[in-house]
């Protein structure tokens, strides 16, 4: 496991929970808005927390977090994530993991092993424009397909979410979304803020006016649609 960031406390990364994030380093996709870009590229710059550390300040906070947020990055790249989980959940805390769910397999089996308590996937864009919203062009999407799917089968509770740009989302995309993801759980509408540790500096978020618009468009097919951010 390679960890480069650690939030020891958030009331906003899991739903209902008290809880840590762990941030891993590196990710497989290169998205231009990707708010933690320094955890994506160049990851070698950064100084790594050891596995130990963590685990101490986890047994130093049983009874005081209900959870424990795995985010990156992209998780479920690290060879060690099953293990890793394995031991935050005898340690009794609830689990949750961030995903762009381009390995089903693995998200599958770590859910299957009881290892998982809730997923948040990103749902990057329509599926006609995901490759340029991921930075990687020809990007065979069968994989996020796969997860979708997986997680709509209710073996987990679950949200989906999209960070909204100006420069990559139009109309015609939440249509799209909303469609692919139709009856979905949860799904969320999130602003984009530029947090200056950006892959591609320059990049915009909607207004409330336009994200409101964009909401009553994917509602069409996805009641459970909310805003996040605003």
């Amino acid at each position: 496991m390679i960890i480069q960031g650690l939030q020891k406390l958030t009331l906003l990364d899991y739903p209902g929970k008290v809880a840590c994030t762990i941030f891993t380093a590196g990710c497989n996709f290169r998205c231009p808005f990707c708010h933690n870009a320094s955890l994506v590229i160049d990851t070698s710059a950064n100084e790594t927390i050891p596995e130990e550390e963590i685990f101490r300040f986890l047994t130093k906070r049983q009874g005081i977090l209900d959870g424990v947020c795995i985010s990156g990055g992209e998780p479920l790249i690290q060879d060690g994530i099953e293990e890793f989980i394995r031991q935050i959940k005898e340690m009794g805390y609830d689990v949750k993991l961030d995903t762009n769910g381009s390995f089903p397999d693995k998200l599958i089996r770590l859910v299957e092993a009881g290892l998982i308590d809730y997923v948040a996937m990103d749902i990057k864009n329509s599926q006609e424009h995901y490759g340029r919203t991921i930075g990687i062009e020809d990007y065979d999407i069968r994989d996020v397909h796969r997860s979708v799917k997986y997680l709509m089968s209710g073996k987990v509770p679950y949200e989906f979410r999209t960070t909204v740009v100006r420069e990559f989302h139009q109309r015609s995309d939440f249509a799209s979304i909303g469609r692919w993801i139709r009856g979905a759980r949860e799904y969320y509408l999130q602003q984009f803020v530029d947090s200056g540790d950006l892959i591609r500096p320059g990049l915009h978020g909607y207004n409330k006016e336009i994200m409101e618009q964009a909401l009553e468009v994917v509602k069409k097919d996805v009641e459970s649609a909310k805003l996040r951010g605003l």
